[in-house]
């Protein structure tokens, strides 16, 4: 049997019987793994003594008649922004690649306790900066489908270690777009939940206000699976919380109502292929009954040049703590202590990371604080409101998750303008803190793949995954 096209499910019932085991699914996901990272570079390591360490701890638990939990013996990816204990984290930094994690963020020991096996940590672009993951310090990731395109960013190496199937799912985060983007590049699902209904324990920011660690799978249901177990407050995260989470009704599908943002849909943004694979999903959908009503998001334009002086200002502040002395790359300049920052910081940070801390630096330096961060802060409230009022009429938003299908490597890597434009359909869902899920359009066998996002209320995570499996079924 060829495990690597199992589901969650799948692999639990399967373990669960005894039809195969849990260390026999992770030799098959780390041989792939192995065969095929080369080429793809999707992990920037692979750890496969604590995957067969972790693997032959579930099975021992079966075999004692116990209950591995809900992820037992699934081999997932892990981005290497995102701590566990005792493994190099380096978040794609030269700064950090001697840095390893003195403690486990929340969602993997989370995941640990319900039977997860991590294969590896994933490529991205350095800090998560990025929509392409050709900012890494070691080396782009390549997209699985066609590697001479992108796998998107900043969580490429994730969803393309997903969609290769060197993992059954995989762990991301989500700033501006950073699950969605490639999720959709890479023909894969990945949902960023409602802000504060994941625990960001342990994952190193980027910018605070709107990062969200969030799951990749082949499927809505093999993201759910994941979603279920990371979820939930978490004391050391003052920004987690719990939160009723209601269902639509799919039993009367007519009473279903889908906003279509006028905004997303009537520019010249969307490229044929992306156009075309909208018009499919809105036809099977309109199908079953249920009802779609255009909305307005009038704010909408504002929201990407919101966005990114609002991430400039928090990364500039996230940033200052890697100063190359406390996670130090072990070669510190000598001099003065500017002599050792200016050195080590230049040496250590990519161009985009530099890019956008001195960006950073700028819209918060006195007399330009107010004539641009604060005032992009008021447009954010405004941006929220607009989605808060869409959703009185309406009960989820679709849209394109992306406004062009992949890319060819360095088609935007020398125009930071184009490459920020690729986040347009996803940081409005980031600036309002809504959850949102990235779903591969059908009907795309032999053409590059298209995402669509499902936008859900505050706290309503659970009517994403609804419909979203209701879509894969039809």
């Amino acid at each position: 049997m060829d495990k690597n096209i199992l589901t969650i499910k799948d692999v639990r019932e399967g373990i669960n019987s005894g039809k195969f085991s849990a260390r026999e699914v992770t030799e098959d996901f780390l041989q792939k793994a192995e065969s095929d990272n080369p080429d793809i570079n999707a992990y920037i390591s692979i750890d496969k003594e604590g995957a067969l360490t972790a693997a032959d701890k579930v099975d021992d638990i079966i075999k004692e008649g116990g209950n591995a939990g809900p992820l037992c013996g699934a081999p997932l990816a892990i981005k290497d922004n995102i701590l566990i204990e005792g493994k190099v984290s380096t978040s794609a930094s030269k700064l950090l690649e001697n840095y390893v994690a003195s403690y486990d963020a929340t969602i993997i020991k989370k995941m640990r306790d319900a039977g997860a096996i991590f294969i590896g940590k994933t490529n991205m672009d350095e800090f998560a900066m990025g929509s392409s993951t050709e900012n890494s310090a070691y080396g782009p990731t390549k997209n699985p489908i066609d590697t001479n395109l992108v796998p998107g960013g900043s969580s490429g190496g994730s969803a393309a270690a997903v969609a290769a199937r060197m993992a059954l799912g995989a762990i991301g985060s989500d700033t501006g777009g950073s699950i969605r983007l490639p999720a959709s590049f890479c023909g894969v699902a990945g949902m960023k939940p409602t802000y504060g209904r994941v625990s960001r324990f342990g994952l190193m920011a980027m910018a605070s206000s709107l990062d969200q660690i969030g799951p990749f799978g082949k499927t809505v249901s093999d993201v759910e699976e994941i979603y279920s177990v990371i979820k939930g407050a978490d004391k050391r995260d003052a920004t987690s919380k719990d939160a009723g989470e209601s269902q639509l009704p799919l039993g009367d599908l007519s009473s279903i109502t889908v906003g279509i943002p006028d905004e997303y849909f009537s520019g010249e943004g969307l490229d044929k292929d992306t156009a075309e694979a909208m018009d499919e999903v809105m036809k099977s959908l309109s199908s079953t009954g249920i009802k779609f009503k255009k909305i307005s998001l009038p704010h909408s334009k504002y929201a990407l040049s919101t966005y990114y002086i609002i991430i400039f200002a928090e990364i500039s502040t996230n940033m200052s703590r890697f100063d190359g002395i406390r996670y130090s790359r072990g070669d510190s300049a000598e001099g003065d202590l500017l002599d050792i920052y200016m050195k080590t910081r230049g040496r250590g940070f990519g161009e985009e990371v530099k890019r956008r801390i001195l960006m950073g630096t700028f819209v918060l330096s006195a007399g330009y604080y107010d004539a641009y961060y604060a005032k992009a802060q008021k447009v954010r409230q405004l941006i929220r409101k607009d989605f808060i009022e869409a959703f009185r009429q309406v009960d989820v938003i679709l849209s394109p998750t992306s406004p062009t299908v992949p890319f060819k490597f360095g088609e935007k890597a020398d125009d930071p303008v184009q490459m920020y434009l690729s986040d347009i359909f996803t940081v409005p869902v980031n600036l309002a803190g809504l959850p949102a899920i990235s779903i591969p359009a059908k009907g795309r066998d032999g053409k590059l793949p298209v995402g669509f996002q499902f936008i859900g209320k505050h706290w309503h995570d659970n009517d994403l995954f609804q419909l979203g499996k209701f879509y894969e079924r039809m």
